[in-house]
């Protein structure tokens, strides 16, 4: 007889890597199409449901501050049930918040964005476990792909929102989102199945690194962690407040209002391309300092440009959005880069975005009152420039050639970093 291969088990292999691939698009096209989504029609919310000026307000904050607060609830459901079903639960309740918004009830509208950030903030923390687990070789490709969808869907989702409304009102431009993530969570359901039944498994798969990837211990003794949370808070910081304020700072700069938004919008078209190179250069290098200190050196001439020559507004758009655009995708590159497993990647993960979030979250407020209190924007702006200083130092730590030890020691030389095989030599 002759002996044959074993083409059903490397089929199935093959079609689980298929299946897991297709989750991760479906997952991260809806990790930003529910927040985005709801700004451009926030007048017709106001009429429809009488909201006041502080409504409003707490109506813009309660997604981000979601995303902080949910997302340590991640890591903890991943460990007791799953990540595949904690991914599964999260599209649930990102499609439930998204019905619940169109509800004609006020509390409905504010629960349903929490409800959906809480999804969105599963979703977030838990990506970059999904990638470590199922794609230990192409880190840096698919965390590029996963922020360039992000990207891409919240400025459809933005982009379509008011063309919605004027098709079919406010409640067709928020609802039509409901779509894509019920489709999202009935793939996630068979990997869902799939994952309960290998965690029942007694054997325990070696990762990536050659370890385990085990999550004893706690992050909060980490230095490393701590780095990298820091930078990535201070990087959404910095992201959320030019996106909430630019348009008045360059109003008040003298720029029509038209051309205000423009900036905006272009600022963010350019982050999309950022989106996908910036992680697949930093998983090719084995130290990422100098890709933070570029960020810093071009975020430091944008700032400082805005601050001295508003006029030429424009070249400020452009440069920031090359800042802001590489310096998130970078942060989030680095919790699968600096954990030496998935059960890691998704702790870190969830401790960077919930301090991240979080202080995203007051960075446009404080913008806002220091504006109020000085009557310009430059006491603003010199503060943003100021918290420079710390998003490089912390990126720098961060960036270095370690892994994550939860042990006695809290570093260890990361002395054989995974390179994503398109760099490798054929």
């Amino acid at each position: 007889m002759n002996a044959s291969p074993k083409p059903p088990a490397l089929t199935t292999s093959r079609a689980a890597a298929v299946w897991s691939l297709i989750g991760l698009v479906l997952l991260t096209l809806n990790l930003r199409a529910a927040i985005t989504g709801i700004s451009p029609v926030l007048g017709e919310l106001r009429d429809a449901f009488g909201l006041s000026g502080v409504g409003v307000s707490v109506l813009t904050t309660l997604p981000v501050l979601s995303l902080g607060l949910f997302a340590s609830l991640a890591p903890v459901l991943a460990r007791r049930l799953g990540t595949e079903v904690a991914i599964a639960g999260a599209l649930v309740l990102i499609t439930a918040g998204i019905l619940l918004r169109v509800v004609p009830y006020a509390p409905a509208l504010y629960a349903g964005t929490v409800l959906a950030g809480a999804g969105i903030a599963m979703g977030n923390v838990l990506t970059p476990a999904v990638i470590k687990r199922a794609f230990p070789r192409r880190v840096g490709s698919l965390t590029g792909v996963a922020m360039m969808l992000m990207a891409v869907s919240g400025a459809v989702a933005a982009g379509l929102a008011v063309p919605l409304d004027h098709a079919g009102g406010w409640r067709l431009a928020l609802a039509v989102w409901a779509v894509p993530s019920l489709v999202a969570a009935l793939v996630w359901g068979p990997l869902a199945i799939r994952g309960r039944r290998a965690a029942a498994e007694p054997t325990s798969r070696p990762d990536a690194r050659g370890g385990t990837g085990r999550a004893d211990g706690s992050l909060l003794r980490s230095p490393l962690a701590w780095c990298v949370t820091a930078f990535m808070g201070l990087a959404s910081l910095m992201f959320y407040v030019l996106m909430s304020w630019l348009p008045e700072i360059m109003r008040d700069a003298g720029h029509a209002p038209a051309t205000a938004g423009m900036m905006v919008s272009i600022m963010m078209f350019v982050g999309i391309p950022l989106g996908y190179l910036v992680p697949v250069l930093a998983a090719r290098l084995r130290d990422q300092r100098v890709v933070v200190a570029g960020i810093g050196a071009v975020m430091a001439v944008g700032l400082g440009g805005l601050l001295v020559a508003p006029s030429a507004g424009w070249v400020w758009a452009v440069t920031l959005g090359i800042g802001i655009g590489s310096a998130f995708p970078l942060a989030y590159t680095l919790l699968s880069l600096r954990s030496p497993g998935p059960s890691v990647a998704a702790r870190l993960s969830g401790m960077a975005q919930t301090g991240g979030y979080l202080l995203a979250g007051f960075g446009p407020l404080a913008a806002g009152v220091l504006h109020s209190a000085t009557g310009g924007w430059d006491v603003s702006l010199g503060l943003l420039l100021a918290l420079l200083v710390p998003e490089i130092a912390f990126g720098l730590l961060a960036a270095r050639p370690t892994y994550i030890r939860l042990g006695p020691a809290p570093l260890v030389e990361a002395k054989e970093i995974v390179v994503p095989e398109p760099a490798r030599a054929r």
